[in-house]
């Protein structure tokens, strides 16, 4: 598990500051805490050290009794200058919230605390999660505080929009939740401790729209949710992450790259052009099976006609042709969304004809998971059986999904090394 030092600056979103070291203590990280003095004024030192278990620090002056230590390390014995330590020792530095006024000196190189101090010192990752009034947020000055932190390398974690801390305010400026702030702290550990280092994962999520005119469309019910999923999971996991979104409204990894596509066709451009490069595969975007022959230009009007009849052809075959084009050590999992008794015999012909290393497949007949929801209930078939995974969120059958992918690249792996060693 890895390293993280939280600085917190002040406002009213420093609550979730607190969940955001709940949730990296539980998942295994060991966890600093430096705060401003306004800070204070919301979240007092003493809730952050007993959630990490560690001496929460305001000033570069005061003595830190573990001595820069993180909870996983020895004490030293001696004295170091907190500021220089804190980060030495961190894998990653997450500023959050991170209010104007603290951008404004981290634009600036000013060091006037320990927090501003630490991130000009810090060698490892620094990230800054952004929280404020809309007003003061989409101020010109904080914009080009925000550019130029990051032109210098420093991850910003874009706010959400939503409520805010004035009563009956709303707008962008919203801290990010602790669990997608979290996600991205553990997005941007060094390589080498985690299991997808070093490679290449290309993700397809959401629906593809084939356009009627230029107002409607041929589409389906998919909301990216589970391609969402399975892109955060692999980021999570160590993986350099493209994902090509299909129509997809949902919140996104400041880690993984996103390419927008609206039809089928431009899928297949995104993918094709993307996946010579990728070692794994993750097609889990809803590809329309037909579109409008002859979309019309403009809009169809309703008197124009009592009846509307629409000539429809297929599309292509996008993971069929990735498939094909397949080289070797890459891994290529396709879902299906069947309907009905017959959901895994359909997706078993589906892998053997499209020569895939397995399919997800879901019974799109039942109507508590699936499209648009946030459970899912997947089989997972393979060339050697099927695994089920039962009713549970997309999030934990993405972690299955995944699993089955790290032990199909172990299996290809370990019989790549026996046919070398026969011959």
């Amino acid at each position: 598990m890895a390293r993280l030092l939280l600085g917190v600056s002040g406002g009213i979103a420093a609550y979730k500051a607190l969940e955001l070291v709940r949730l990296a203590t539980k998942a295994g990280h060991a966890v600093r805490v430096v705060q401003t003095p306004a800070s204070r004024r919301f979240v007092g030192t003493a809730s952050f050290a007993a959630l990490s278990g560690a001496p929460v620090l305001v000033s570069e002056f005061e003595r830190d009794p573990a001595r820069g230590a993180f909870p996983d390390q020895a004490v030293p014995d001696h004295d170091p200058l907190s500021h220089l330590e804190l980060v030495h020792n961190a894998d990653a530095y997450l500023i959050a919230p991170a209010s104007a006024n603290t951008l404004a000196k981290l634009a600036a190189g000013l060091a006037d605390n320990l927090l501003t101090s630490a991130a000009l010192a810090a060698a490892c990752p620094v990230l800054v999660a952004p929280a404020m009034n809309d007003q003061m947020y989409r101020h010109p000055a904080t914009r080009a505080n925000l550019a130029l932190l990051a032109e210098r390398g420093i991850g910003v974690l874009e706010p959400d929009t939503g409520a805010l801390g004035s009563r009956g305010e709303w707008g962008v400026g919203r801290l990010q939740e602790p669990d997608r702030l979290l996600a991205a702290f553990e997005a941007v550990v060094p390589a080498g401790g985690r299991p997808l280092d070093g490679l290449r994962v290309l993700v397809t999520a959401g629906g593809t729209r084939e356009p009627i005119d230029e107002v409607r469309f041929v589409g389906n019910r998919s909301s990216g949710r589970m391609g969402y999923a399975l892109a955060d999971e692999a980021a999570r996991r160590g993986a350099e992450v493209t994902v090509v979104a299909a129509n997809v409204d949902l919140p996104r990894n400041p880690v993984v790259r996103y390419v927008d596509v609206r039809t089928a066709q431009e899928l297949a451009r995104g993918c094709a052009e993307r996946f010579p490069d990728c070692h794994v595969l993750l097609m889990a975007a809803a590809v329309a099976d037909y579109r409008p022959s002859l979309p019309t230009a403009g809009k169809l009007r309703k008197e124009a006609a009592e009846t509307l009849k629409l000539d429809l052809e297929r599309t292509e075959d996008v993971l069929g042709a990735l498939s094909a084009a397949r080289r070797p050590g890459q891994t290529v999992i396709g879902f299906a969304a069947e309907h009905g008794p017959d959901a895994v015999e359909s997706a078993r012909r589906k892998r053997a004809r499209k020569g895939l290393d397995a399919v997800v497949v879901n019974d799109i007949s039942r109507s508590d998971i699936g499209f648009e929801g946030a459970d899912n209930e997947v089989t997972i078939v393979t060339g050697s059986g099927e695994r089920h995974v039962p009713r549970t969120g997309k999030e934990q059958v993405a972690a299955e999904v995944l699993d089955e992918v790290a032990r199909l690249r172990d299996e290809a792996r370990d019989g790549a090394a026996g046919t070398d060693r026969a011959r």
